[in-house]
């Protein structure tokens, strides 16, 4: 059913007789569409991007803009939609195959423990990116602290992803976008936990300045 999203079609795509502005706008109509549940993970049109599309500084610009407005704009779609009709999100097309009430309430109980590192996290590791935006929005998470934090994250991701395909430039492949994406998935854990420890660190400490009241 979603042949089309192979990464040789995707690459087809950004280079096919549209020129340069033909394929910035295909990456981020793709990153935009992975953020409302399209079966694809994002770091594929990034890469690809990177790639085929960033050979001058104009164009590496150009190209982090649009990706970052398309990662953002499907965040935040997904985030308003979650928001306005709650955990029946889950219900519709695309998003039921991949995000389920489950996996909603294990983020939901990280988002209690953790706060806003959920957000910077979730945004680094596939597979909960989506539940972190929608438990967002399902609890009513203040909408200021998650546009920053994840857009944040995302400038991070994103680069990163961008800066990989770059480097591979014309090499690239379905086996060299697997093996960057399980050296990078590996980085992200790493910082995912050196954030958790920091956060837990941070709120200990809070806790011990604060004297006990003796009544």
């Amino acid at each position: 059913m979603f042949d089309w999203l192979s990464i040789d079609a995707i690459k087809v795509a950004m280079t096919s007789g549209h020129g340069f502005w033909g394929g910035a706008l295909t990456s981020f109509t793709l990153l935009f569409c992975c953020g409302l549940g399209l079966p694809l993970p994002e770091d594929v049109p990034l890469i690809l991007s990177g790639a085929l599309l960033c050979h001058s500084v104009q164009s590496w610009i150009i190209c982090g803009v649009l990706n970052w407005l398309g990662i953002m704009g499907g965040d935040i779609c997904l985030y308003w939609m979650s928001r306005t009709i709650g955990l029946r999100v889950t219900q519709l097309p695309l998003i039921r195959n991949h995000v389920t009430v489950e996996r909603i309430e294990k983020v939901r109980d990280w988002f209690e423990t953790y706060g806003i590192a959920v957000v910077g996290v979730g945004r680094l590791v596939a597979g909960i990116r989506g539940a972190m935006v929608i438990t967002a929005g399902v609890t009513k998470y203040n909408f200021t602290k998650f546009i920053i934090a994840d857009g944040f994250a995302a400038m991070v991701s994103g680069g990163i992803f961008m800066v990989l395909g770059w480097w591979v430039g014309d090499h690239i492949s379905d086996q060299n976008i697997h093996k960057f994406k399980e050296w990078f998935i590996g980085g992200a854990i790493l910082l995912a936990v050196a954030v958790v420890i920091y956060f837990l660190w941070k709120r200990r400490s809070h806790a011990a300045k604060i004297p006990d009241v003796q009544v």
